[in-house]
């Protein structure tokens, strides 16, 4: 509930994932509420990727409103 109004109001932490395969791809990863408990979960979701086989992972960290879609 926090997070969802938190996004509502710009207010929240996303990471924009950037991808080279599959097919230059881009992910949103969030909401959160603290730039820090987004910096903890990271290394979770960019493993996950290159799991499944994404190559050239590149991310930044974002605080805004962010909608559907989450993968481009």
């Amino acid at each position: 509930m926090i997070r969802h109004f938190g996004n509502k109001l710009g207010l929240a932490w996303w990471a924009k994932i950037e991808t080279d395969q599959p097919s230059s791809t881009t992910y949103w990863f969030g909401p959160f509420i603290t730039k820090s408990s987004l910096n903890a979960n990271m290394s979770s979701f960019i493993k996950d990727l290159s799991d499944e086989g994404a190559t050239n992972i590149k991310h930044s960290l974002v605080r805004c409103k962010k909608e559907e879609p989450l993968t481009f």
